[in-house]
Order: C-alpha cells, then structure tokens, then sequence
C-alpha cells in the first residue's frame, strides 16, 4: 500500500507541477514585460553606441512597447469590466425571477380569495358553484322541446331556440341580376346612408363574396372600409356584427366565447350567437373583424381559416365544449356548432406601423380589395334595402361561373405570365388561387365588369403582392422586362393595375 501511494503522489505530482509551471511562468514573464528596469539597463548598456538617427529607432521602440503594454491593460480592463456586468445582469436577473415569483404568489393568493367570496355570493342565491354537470330527471322532456325553466350554460343560444320554435325559412323571392344587385347596394349606400362608392368598387365586393367567405378591405384610415361592411349589412336588412379586434386577442376564445369552469357558464359572444341565429334561416349575414391586423390573424382566427377551406360544408364543425348536457342549445351537437355557410366574414385593416403584417398564410385564403380612395358623390336613386335569400346569392355566383367561365384564350396568357413569373420571381401561384381566380373574374364579368379587367385586378391583389417578400433592389431589371411582357401579351391600355402596382415597387427599391 505504500508503494501505491508512492506511485500515485510522484504520477500526480507530475501533473500539478505542469500547472504550477504554467502559472509561475505567466507570472515572471508578466514581471518579465512590466519591469521598465531591465529596459533602462539595456538602453544604458548601448547609448554610449548610439548615433542620431539611431536614437530616432530607440525612440520608435519604446513606444511600441509602450503601446504593447497599454493594450493588454485595456483587454485586462475590457474583460473585467465586462465580467462585472455580466454578474450585474444576473443578480438583476435572479432578483426580476423572485420578484415574478413573489407577484404569482400574490396573485394566487387574491384568485384563492376572490374564489372564496364569489363562492359566498352564490350560496346566498341557493346555486351550488362547485355542482358538476346536470344530472337529467327522470322527468327531463327531449332535447328537442324546450323547456324556458331548465338551467343552461348556454343562456344567449338557448334563446335563440326559444325565438326560432316555430319558424319557417322565408322565400325571399329575389330576381335580381349582378349588374342590378351592384346599382342596387351603390344607390341604396349613397341615398340611404350618405355612403359613396363607385359602381367598380361594388362590383369588387360583390365578386369577392363569390370567391371566399373571407374578405379583406385594406388601406389607409379614413376611406370607408368599416362603412362598406357596415352598409351592406343595412342593405341586406341584416346588421352587421362589428368584432373590434383587441391588442390582447391570442386565441378563438375571443370569438366564440369559453365555458367558465366556477360559473359552469359558457361566455357567450355576439359573434357566436349570430354564427347559432345563422344556421336557422337563409338570409345572408355578415361578421365584420374590424382593423383585424391589430393582433395577429392567426392567433384567433387560425381555426377558421382552416375550417372554411374544407369542400364539404357538413365538415365545417367547431368543438364548443368537449362534453353534452341536456339542456344545451338544440342545434349543438356533441358540443360541436356548425359554421352557417350564410355567413361571410369582413376583416378591415389599416396599413401602418401600429399593426402587424398580414401573413401568406391568411392573404392566400382571403380576396383582398384596396381602398385608398374616398367615393364621389353623385346623385342617386332613392332605394330601399332588401332581404336577400343566401341560397339565392350564391346561385346567382354559380350561374354566372358557369356562363362566364374564363376564356381559353384568357387561360393561355395567364399560363404564359405563370411560366415567366416562375422564371424571374421564383413565385408561383398554387390550386387555391386558380380556384379563387375562377369563382372571382366570371362573377366580376357577371356585375359588369370585363374578363381582361377583372384579371388584372385578382393578379394584382392576390399574386404580385408576393413581390413585396424579395429583395426589391435585385428585381428592378425584371419588373421592367414584366411590365414589358404584360404590354405584350395583354396589350398597352390593359392590365393597369398590375402594371401600377409594378412601378410602386419599383419606386420602393
């Protein structure tokens, strides 16, 4: 045993004394630099040999040293000073981290009290606060037969069961054409409301609520994007439900409301009791998500987009509550409420620094329409609003997608611009588009528009607005061959709003 510790304290001592080398060695050659005595012996050594030009390079050396010297003093200073805020910032860290905790536990302890009252409130009603789902009696009528005495978590919607017993879907009789219904809604906006928009602007709205049941108006403040949502409500005797859209929205529950687990009360919304009065009738409704870019699209509004995208309108569900009581509104089903294919949504959005950029992901699924311009006023017919069966409407849009399907002609250019844009841009456009393209322009032809105008306006707003994703400074050169392209294949005086929107870029790059 002795011989291993013999062993063991010479082979580790080896190693140590490496260390103890390596730092005694940093420590005599920093006394090595800094003694300034051994430069003045050296200098005292040779200045008896030195010449005039030669004490000009003694001079010279003694600053570079000098300089040497300072450096590392300023490295030394630099890594210790940077040391100190390191420590600092942690210190500042943990303190911030207990403080966060201190708060949490504060807030618990407030949530814990604010419980305990509540719980006392409601016993003084003869309400249990902790009872769990209601038990059905022997005695409990169907789901179908509503009873106004049962207790529901779905107060607002249960309502609407009650209001709607005994009604029957009205024919509204409609038979007006698209060039008619745009004369229609501008003359009733102008004479009833004030409102002045062009016959071209309605006849964008209207053929983008043939193509998608997500509308965005966008553009500066103050041209009326609000009031052409708020004024097609009037018009079709169907107010429109104004969502303003908070900072603070992060997810669906701002839409659709949640079920309260103290109360055991679903916080209904507008939103949602208009989506459940929707699916009792055929009139067209309207939800409006006004300056919807103020909080993130896909936060709150992620689900939807996801839904409405589904062929089938039998899939567009969405789960309210994972469980089913009794008393739960007649048309949930297993907690899950179908989205009226008579609703269509309107998001307005205000382009500045306030708000956030508006994602591919929402733009691909929407129809954008700009308005940057205020209306004209002009005189207009006195008209009435009118009640408009939503099975109609829609109608309508499919006659005339199928009267006024795209020209092959038409097809041909737009596949050629496909090919050159691919090869330029590297952007491409994909099914979703095609599809939106071929509900818009023919129901756009349909209101009185021109199939080469309609084009244009749907590539501007739903393809060329991906340009703004690249390098402007690079595609300078190629909006130029673009434009040049455009003038080629669809001629000079045509395609203006692309060839505007070309030159806007041009001028940001």
């Amino acid at each position: 045993m002795d011989t291993y510790a013999r062993f063991l304290f010479e082979f580790l001592n080896v190693f140590f004394n490496g260390i103890l080398r390596i730092i005694r060695g940093i420590i005599d050659g920093l006394a090595m630099m800094f003694n300034y005595r051994n430069y003045v012996a050296i200098i005292e050594q040779y200045k008896a040999d030195f010449k005039g030009g030669e004490w000009f390079g003694v001079a010279l050396a003694i600053l570079f040293i000098v300089i040497i010297l300072l450096l590392i003093f300023v490295i030394f200073y630099f890594i210790i000073r940077k040391y100190v805020r390191f420590r600092k910032t942690l210190i500042e860290q943990e303190a911030m981290l207990e403080e966060v905790s201190n708060l949490n536990n504060r807030v618990t302890e407030l949530v814990t009290e604010k419980q305990k009252l509540l719980a006392m409130k409601v016993s003084q009603l003869g309400i249990n606060p902790t009872q769990e789902e209601i038990e059905p009696s022997t005695d409990t009528p169907e789901k179908n037969e509503l009873d106004t005495n049962v207790d529901t978590r779905f107060s607002k919607l249960r309502s609407i069961d009650m209001e709607y017993t005994n009604y029957k879907i009205e024919n509204y009789n409609n038979t007006f054409t698209l060039e008619e219904l745009v004369e229609l809604f501008r003359n009733f906006a102008a004479s009833k409301l004030g409102l002045f928009y062009t016959s071209e602007m309605i006849r964008l709205f209207i053929s983008a609520l043939a193509s998608t049941k997500l509308i965005i108006l966008q553009g500066i403040s103050g041209t009326g994007k609000t009031s052409l949502a708020y004024a097609w409500g009037k018009f079709i005797r169907k107010d429109a439900i104004i969502a303003s859209v908070q900072p603070s929205w992060r997810d669906r529950t701002e839409l659709f409301g949640y079920f309260n687990e103290f109360t055991k009360k679903f916080n209904e919304t507008e939103v949602l009791k208009k989506m459940y009065e929707a699916g009792y009738n055929d009139d067209v409704y309207v939800t409006v998500l006004d300056e919807m870019n103020i909080s993130r699209v896909e936060y709150y509004f992620a689900e939807m987009l996801s839904i409405l995208e589904m062929p089938s309108r039998d899939e567009w569900l969405i789960e309210l509550v994972p469980n089913v009581w009794d008393s739960d509104p007649k048309r949930l089903q297993d907690g899950k409420l179908k989205i009226p294919g008579n609703m269509w949504y309107i998001g307005t959005i205000n382009n500045d620094d306030s708000t956030f950029a508006v994602t591919d992901k929402v733009y691909d699924r929407a129809m954008p329409i700009d308005i940057n311009d205020k209306g004209k006023s002009f005189e207009p017919i006195p008209t009435d609003a009118m009640n408009i069966n939503s099975t109609y409407l829609e109608g309508v849009f499919k006659e005339a997608i199928m009267q006024n399907k795209l020209s092959q002609e038409m097809k041909n250019k737009i596949e050629k611009m496909d090919d050159f844009v691919i090869k330029h841009f590297r952007i491409a456009f994909g099914n979703r588009i095609v599809k939106h393209m071929n509900d818009f322009v023919p129901v756009y032809v349909g209101c009185g528009g021109s199939e080469v105008d309609g084009v244009d306006y749907f590539i501007a707003r739903k393809i060329l607005r991906k340009f703004e994703q690249l390098n402007l400074s690079y595609i300078r050169d190629e909006i130029d061959e673009f434009i040049k392209f455009l003038d080629q294949e669809f001629g000079k005086t045509n395609f203006r709003e692309c060839k505007e929107y070309l030159l806007r870029l041009k001028k940001m790059s």
